[in-house]
């Protein structure tokens, strides 16, 4: 089949709109001999029948196994070295307290990055010292929380932070451990709004910094300090940020270590998933083992011993787990001006499918924050339909509420079919809203042919809960 005029350089036009491409869908997720996409053996009819849709799917097994995968691979490469890895799963991409107790329960520890994060934790019973904190703005009442719960680390981000902490554990009589947020300076490529290491951010210190901010840290009995901590960027391929962050983090380390010790490095996250088949994200193990060598390597360089390297998988962790299961709406054909490669228009028109589902931005909101890809298929059965580049656009009064900018399906894709987008386990559902009082879809795990709901779905009586003049009129 020829290119699609509309279509993107990245999707290739022999796509056949049926398949399940491997790295992009979980593991269990297959067709059976009718075409119908299954779940670890759960049929996505019966599951859109009994919870609604759209719905969040995850597939358990997938998950805990993708927890126990990233650690061993931490785990190996730095005892390979002769040092150990902790693995934080970063909550900030999909928290629940389910999710909670399987990444423990597979051996991570939990990072949080606000008030609300850490209370689904402690509520799922993780033992506090299992967990840091994060964030640029901690409120006085985060950081009191924090210290008299037990929390393991918690990250400074700026100057004004240290007093806050080291105030609240004294008065708590604990001795605090804390890390120092620092920016490398290596910029990841990736979008801009997710890079997180340049100097002009809200994230961190400078290199420059960090040591007078160290020399305060250490200044208050009520501190410990353990270690630097950054944070390069999101959704990553390919090593070579990570070992070029920590050759630089490692130099300011090896300097702090003159003045009192330094026990371990936190080297973040931002390891990439596949959301379509284009995207060919480095294997865990490949990351583990480069990030370990690079560490040995610049130790040896510094005449240092190796410290402990703590790592913040969340995407890596979750992402590839889950898809979104929708329901197909209405479907229209829109003629659109062809463009060439320099925006210039070519005096020709195409046809792209505008295929719209009864979820949106309000599930899914990286396509219209990122420009995000995603892929798509139809789950309830399969076609040998001529396939058509289609949009799937969401129901909101937003032109920019799309959850798939392109892709090919089969072209018969009609009203009640259910459409199934992978690899949304990573803020989606952690940056759901309630825009135009949509409800929040409910999120479910299947195992072994059995789903039960973990976070329910939200009612339109939810949604009219907090709303103070519904309950006068209820109590007039």
């Amino acid at each position: 089949m020829a290119s699609h005029p509309l279509a993107p350089t990245w999707l290739t036009a022999d796509v056949d709109g049926n398949e399940l491409v491997d790295g992009v869908w979980a593991s269990s997720v297959t067709r059976n001999s009718a075409g119908e996409v299954l779940v670890a053996g759960a049929h996505v009819s019966a599951l859109a029948q009994e919870f609604g849709t759209p719905l969040f799917v995850i597939d358990e097994s997938h998950a805990r196994n993708r927890a126990v995968e990233v650690r061993n691979a931490f785990e190996s490469a730095f005892s390979a070295v002769g040092t150990h890895a902790k693995v934080y799963y970063a909550g900030k991409a999909f928290l629940s307290t389910e999710i909670v107790r399987w990444v423990t329960e597979a051996g991570l520890n939990v990072d949080v990055a606000s008030g609300g994060e850490l209370a689904v934790a402690l509520a799922a019973g993780i033992d506090a010292s299992r967990v840091g904190l994060h964030g640029n703005n901690k409120s006085q009442a985060e950081i009191e929380r924090a210290v008299d719960v037990g929390v393991g680390t918690i990250v400074i981000d700026s100057f004004i932070e240290i007093g806050r902490v080291a105030d609240a554990a004294r008065r708590a009589g604990k001795k605090q451990r804390v890390r120092l947020r620092v920016n490398s300076g290596v910029h990841a490529h990736t979008h801009s709004f997710l890079a997180t290491a340049h100097e002009d951010q809200k994230f961190g210190v400078t290199i420059a910094d960090a040591p007078d901010l160290v020399a305060e840290i250490r200044s208050h009995e009520s501190l410990e300090f353990v270690g630097l901590h950054c944070h390069i960027g999101s959704q990553i391929f390919g090593t070579d940020g990570f070992a070029e962050s920590a050759a630089r983090l490692l130099a300011l380390h090896a300097e702090l270590l003159k003045e009192g010790p330094v026990p371990e490095l936190n080297l973040g996250g931002g390891f990439g998933i596949a959301y379509t088949p284009a995207d060919k994200p480095t294997p865990i193990e490949e990351i583990a083992q480069e990030i370990a060598s690079v560490v040995s390597t610049e130790c040896s360089r510094l005449g240092i011993d190796i410290p402990v390297i703590c790592v913040e998988p969340g995407r890596a962790v979750i992402g590839t787990s889950t898809f979104t299961l929708y329901e197909v709406g209405t479907v229209k054909d829109v003629s659109v001006d062809v463009e060439d490669d320099n925006g210039v228009p070519t005096g020709e028109s195409a046809i792209r499918k505008y295929v719209s589902v009864d979820g949106g931005m309000s599930d899914n909101a990286r396509p219209a924050l990122y420009g995000a890809d995603y892929s798509v298929r139809i789950a309830n059965r399969v076609s040998d339909a001529e396939p058509a580049l289609v949009r799937v656009a969401g129901k909101h009064c937003e032109s920019g509420d799309i959850l798939v900018y392109a892709d090919y399906l089969p072209g018969d894709v009609k009203p009640g079919d259910l459409l199934a987008i992978p690899a949304t386990g990573a803020y989606c559902w952690s940056l759901s809203s309630n825009y135009n009082y949509l409800t929040r879809p409910p999120v479910v795990a299947v195992k072994e042919g059995v789903a039960r709901v973990i976070v329910r779905g939200e009612t339109e009586e939810d949604l009219l809960a907090r709303d103070m003049g519904v309950i006068r009129k209820v109590n007039t």
